[in-house]
C-alpha cells in the first residue's frame, strides 16, 4: 500500500479537497439542469410507479452503485416507502425469491452493462415487475430493458484519473434522495409518520410531542390572579420549575413570574403586592401537540427555562422544562 509522499504540502491537500467538492457540485448542477429537461418526465413516471405499487421497492446495484443503492433503500423505507436492498450476486443464488410480483425494482448501474445484473433484470422481465434504471448508459442493455430510464448526465469524476466513482455516485445518491422526498410529499407523509419509523436517538426525541414529556396535574405551578406575591413565590419555590403561571377568573393563563422577575423586584415590598404587579403578561407558551424540538427552539430563542403548556383556549394543561427535553435527547 502506498503511503503519503514525504513532505507533501498541506496546501495541496486543501486544494485537492476544493477541486473535489467543486467537481462534484458541477455534477449536481448538471443533474438539476437535467430535471428541467429530459429527466423530468421519467422522474414523474417513476414517482407515480413507485407510489402505485402494493409491494416493496427493491433496490439493487454492484460495487459503489450498490452501496449507494443500499442507502437509497434505507431512505425510502424510513420515509414511508417499504424498501430493501438485494445484492445482484446473491439474487442469482436464491435471493430472487425475495422479490414479489407486486414489487418494483430500481437498478443502479453507471454503465448499464454490469454482467451481475443480468439475472435480476431478466427476472423482472419474466414476471413483468416494473423496472426503473439509474444509468448514464443511454443505449446500454439496462436502458433497453427498463420500463423507466433515469438518464444521468455524464460529468467529470472528481478522481483525477477519472476512474474512482465520485461525481457519478453523488448524482445517483442525490437522485435517490429526490425520489424519496417526492414520494414522501406525494403521500402526505407527516412528521408524526416520520416518528413512527424513527423512535430512537436524537431524531426520535425531536419528533416526540410536548404532551409526551410535560408535567401535568398538581405539579404545574399555577396561582390565580390576585394571589399575594409572597404566596405565589412560595409556590414557585416548591415546584422547582423556575416559574409560576398566573390564571384569570376563567382559568386561562394571563401571566407568568420567573425567578428573574422575583430577583428584579426584591427592592419592592412584595408582602404588600399581588402577583399581578410583577408578572409578565402574555407569556410564551407551547401546545401539547407541538414537537419537542419546537419547544426547545422557543426556549432557546427566548432564553427561558420552561414553558407553560396550554390548549387552544389558553387553558394551562402542563409545563415542560428544558431539562425534560435534554433528558430525552432533544438538542
Amino acid at each position: 500500500m502506498k503511503k503519503i509522499i514525504p513532505g507533501y504540502p498541506a496546501d495541496e491537500m486543501r486544494l485537492s479537497a476544493r477541486r473535489t467538492i467543486l467537481t462534484e457540485r458541477g455534477g449536481l448542477d448538471a443533474l438539476a439542469e437535467a430535471l428541467d429537461n429530459g429527466l423530468a418526465d421519467p422522474f414523474v413516471r417513476a414517482v407515480e410507479a413507485l407510489g402505485g405499487i402494493t409491494g416493496r421497492v427493491i433496490v439493487t446495484g454492484v460495487g459503489k452503485s450498490g452501496h449507494i443503492g443500499a442507502k437509497i433503500a434505507a431512505t425510502l423505507a424510513s420515509t414511508g416507502t417499504p424498501s430493501h436492498f438485494v445484492h445482484p450476486a446473491e439474487a442469482n443464488h436464491g435471493d430472487l425469491g425475495m422479490i414479489a410480483r407486486d414489487d418494483a425494482i430500481i437498478v443502479l448501474s453507471w454503465s448499464g452493462e454490469s454482467a451481475e445484473l443480468k439475472g435480476i433484470v431478466a427476472y423482472s422481465r419474466r414476471f413483468q415487475i416494473p423496472l426503473i434504471a439509474f444509468t448514464a448508459g443511454a443505449h446500454s442493455a439496462l436502458a433497453r430493458e427498463a420500463d423507466i430510464v433515469m438518464l444521468l448526465p455524464r460529468e467529470q469524476e472528481a478522481c483525477p484519473h477519472g476512474l474512482a466513482p465520485t461525481t457519478s455516485t453523488l448524482m445517483q445518491l442525490a437522485l435517490g434522495d429526490a425520489l424519496a422526498v417526492a414520494l414522501l410529499e406525494a403521500k402526505g407523509f407527516t412528521a408524526g409518520d416520520f416518528h413512527t419509523f424513527h423512535p430512537g436517538g436524537q431524531l426520535g426525541a425531536n419528533l416526540a410531542h410536548v404532551a409526551d414529556v410535560m408535567h401535568s396535574g398538581e405539579s404545574v405551578p399555577l396561582v390565580p390572579s390576585g394571589t399575594p406575591a409572597q404566596d405565589a413565590i412560595m409556590t414557585l419555590s416548591q415546584r422547582k420549575f423556575g416559574c409560576v403561571g398566573v390564571t384569570g377568573a376563567d382559568g386561562r393563563l394571563i401571566g407568568i413570574v420567573t425567578d428573574g422577575d422575583v430577583a428584579r423586584n426584591l427592592g419592592r415590598n412584595l408582602v404588600e403586592l399581588p402577583i399581578d404587579a410583577i408578572m409578565t403578561s402574555q407569556p410564551k407558551t407551547v401546545a401539547p401537540t407541538a414537537l419537542a424540538s419546537t419547544a426547545m427552539a422557543i426556549l432557546n430563542k427566548n432564553a427561558i427555562g420552561a414553558l407553560i403548556v396550554t390548549d387552544q383556549d389558553r387553558l394551562p394543561v402542563g409545563i415542560v422544562h428544558f431539562h425534560d427535553l435534554l433528558r430525552i435527547g432533544v438538542a
